[in-house]
């Protein structure tokens, strides 16, 4: 009995869509985190008649085929990079997006990824780095007699110098984004690597071109909605039971049917 079959893929989809929304609670809180959503596509369909096809007598055309579907399959979890809310932290290495792009960061083996989580603190040489120890780039560096540090919305850094008017510029960030920011590949501690479906990246000034502005002393937030999430929890709950009878009315069909030919 095909219905069998058919429920257990429905059931097995529901699992993996449970485990996408048990992913996205557990990061409510995690900086710059980006929900995910499964995708679903049907299998493919038993053929018993097709459409237009002669009738038995030959004079007439079938006008519906009759095709049985035999279930579901993931298709994708994507990544929804929606715009979190900020949330004022006062710290002066906290740094934000308003808007599209990311910051560039260099990772393991030199490698250039891309995070939208900017809690950045400096290391021993006063470099800027992630919370990971990751370097920002382009390299921002700012020397121990630097008293306080500014960083306006298109991303230029100034540090001031006892015995100086003006501020020193220290460095300028640059801001990434990408044409299709769903083809991004999350490699977990908010870090992002370009792919080739995400096409290269473009760089340019915060605030200019289309690319978020930056703001100092705030921290984007999780875009995980707890009522969507508690709601689409449900969803997936009911359905997954709904599959399980499925599963429990056919074997009792089974059986009936079993028991008559005895």
């Amino acid at each position: 009995m095909r219905a069998l079959a058919i429920a257990a893929t429905g059931m097995a989809a529901q699992q993996l869509n449970v485990e996408v929304i048990s992913h996205n609670v557990a990061n409510i809180n995690t900086t710059a985190f980006k929900r995910s959503r499964a995708e679903f596509s049907d299998l493919l369909y038993q053929v018993e008649r097709e459409a237009g096809t002669p009738t038995s007598n030959g004079t007439e055309i079938v006008p519906e085929g009759l095709r049985v579907g035999l279930g579901v399959r993931p298709a994708a979890i994507r990544n929804l990079h929606l715009q979190g809310a900020l949330t004022q932290t006062g710290n002066t290495l906290d740094l934000a997006l308003m808007g599209k792009g990311y910051f560039q960061i260099s990772g393991p083996d030199n490698e250039t990824l891309y995070t939208r989580a900017g809690a950045f603190n400096k290391n021993a040489s006063g470099q800027l780095v992630t919370t990971d120890g990751y370097l920002v780039q382009p390299t921002i560096t700012i020397p121990t007699e630097v008293t306080a540090v500014t960083v306006n919305e298109s991303g230029q850094v100034l540090g001031q110098v006892p015995g100086q008017t003006d501020p020193q510029l220290l460095g300028q960030l640059s801001i990434a984004s990408f044409v299709n920011d769903v083809g991004l590949s999350p490699l977990g501690g908010n870090l992002y690597r370009e792919t080739s479906s995400s096409g290269p990246a473009t760089i340019g000034i915060a605030g200019t071109s289309g690319l978020g502005a930056i703001k100092q002393g705030y921290l984007e937030s999780s875009n995980v909605d707890a009522v969507k999430e508690i709601t689409e929890l449900i969803s997936a709950q009911r359905a997954y039971e709904m599959n399980s009878k499925v599963i429990q009315a056919a074997d009792e069909m089974m059986g009936t049917i079993a028991k008559g030919l005895r």
